[in-house]
């Protein structure tokens, strides 16, 4: 195993014993790329797990494993996972965003706020300050928070999170 793949397994594990099964919280100011109001609670604890990535457009990380959460979301949205993304750019550099998006093939729904927002509305879900880009918080298909990671996150290890955790409920 390499050793990206060994500390963010590590660090899921860790914080995933270390949550607690939590409620979403207040309304951060949220919007749809188009516009539209948003809020997370409207988007996850719809019968599938939940990636929320927090990203940046000028996140180095973001930008090299974009791919990756695309392809994550395309082969698990018509089963038991998505992906929804929060970028962190605010309004002032939306037209980044929406680059980011374009540049990336992004198929999953992206939500945009302010910094400061969303950095409240993190430490609100997580106990946890805002370090940086990009951030993952993993809900369950109730909408419970199972897990976070702040840093890379290869999704095979988001798999193998939810295919334990699913079998561990089924039992």
């Amino acid at each position: 195993m390499s050793e990206r793949y060994s500390k963010g397994l590590t660090g899921l594990i860790l914080i995933a014993i270390l949550l607690f099964v939590g409620i979403v919280p207040a309304q951060a100011q949220l919007q749809y790329m188009d516009g539209k109001s948003a809020t997370l609670q409207e988007n996850i604890g719809k019968g599938k797990w939940t990636l929320v990535m927090f990203w940046a457009s000028d996140c180095h990380i973001c930008n090299r494993e974009a791919s990756e959460y695309v392809d994550f979301h395309f082969l698990h949205y018509d089963d038991n996972a998505t992906v929804l993304g929060i970028s962190m750019d605010g309004q002032s550099k939306k037209a980044d965003a929406e680059g980011f998006i374009r540049k990336h093939k992004v198929n999953f729904p992206n939500l945009i706020g302010e910094p400061d927002d969303i950095s409240r509305l993190f430490y609100e879900l997580t106990g946890s300050r805002f370090v940086g880009t990009p951030s993952f918080v993993l809900f369950n298909t109730k909408g419970e928070i199972k897990a976070m990671q702040v840093g890379p996150l290869p999704t095979d290890l988001v798999e193998k999170f939810i295919k334990e955790q699913t079998l561990a409920t089924a039992k």
